[in-house]
This record gives C-alpha cells, sequence and structure tokens, in this order.
C-alpha cells in the first residue's frame, strides 16, 4: 500500500506560479510511474502530466507546468506557471508501479492522494 499526500495548492492570480509536491510512503519509489490529475466541479477527472523516466503531459498544460521528480526524497513535483483560471480544480497525486509505458488515464492507476485545491481567480 503507497500513501500520497499532496500539498502547495492555493489562491493565485492568472498569471502567477504555483508548485504542488505529492510524497509517497514507498521505499521503491523509483519504481513507480507518478502522474497528476485534476477535477474541476461537474467534470470529469482528467490526465495533467506524468513521468517515469521522461515525462508526458496533457495539451493544455504543456508549455506551462512541469512534473519532476526526487526518488531520494519520494516526491513528485508540479511546477505549474501561467496559471489560467481554467486550470481552476481539485488536484490529484497518483501513482502505479511502471508497466512499461507512462499511464495517461486513471483507471490505470492504484493509488491516489487526498487533492489540493487550486483556485485562479481572473
Amino acid at each position: 500500500q503507497v500513501q500520497l499526500v499532496e500539498s502547495g495548492g492555493g489562491l493565485v492570480q492568472a498569471g502567477d506560479s504555483l508548485r504542488l509536491s505529492c510524497a509517497a510512503s514507498t521505499r521503491t519509489f523509483g519504481s513507480y510511474n507518478m502522474g497528476w490529475f485534476r477535477q474541476a466541479p461537474g467534470k470529469v477527472r482528467e490526465f495533467v502530466a506524468a513521468i517515469m523516466w521522461g515525462a508526458v503531459y496533457a495539451d493544455s498544460v504543456k508549455g506551462r507546468f512541469t512534473i519532476s521528480r526526487d526518488n531520494a526524497k519520494n516526491t513528485v513535483y508540479l511546477q505549474m506557471n501561467s496559471l489560467k483560471p481554467e486550470d481552476t480544480a481539485v488536484y490529484y497525486c497518483a501513482a502505479r508501479v511502471f508497466g512499461g509505458r507512462v499511464g495517461v488515464r486513471p483507471y490505470e492507476y492504484d493509488y491516489w492522494g487526498q487533492g489540493t485545491q487550486v483556485t485562479v481567480s481572473s
């Protein structure tokens, strides 16, 4: 069982930056594909970014968001720049044992954090 704890959400203005963190409780963090998803009110949970050795991004955040990981700290990050009101959502960290490719769909992930709210005002 892997526990994930997100932090770093908040209320910002359009154009600002935020960095989300997700700490994982596992001694084999390096073997996990990590992902970030988000869910806005009334919408389905959508893919944002994922990382194993390389990173994959949703088109809506490409060039603005950067996912990274520190295996020594069992932590994955999501640096969000040039935030827009449409980025407002609860952001979730997710983990899965790497199976040969990076997962981009929620059902591919086995472990989830509790979520952290990001609100971007216009």
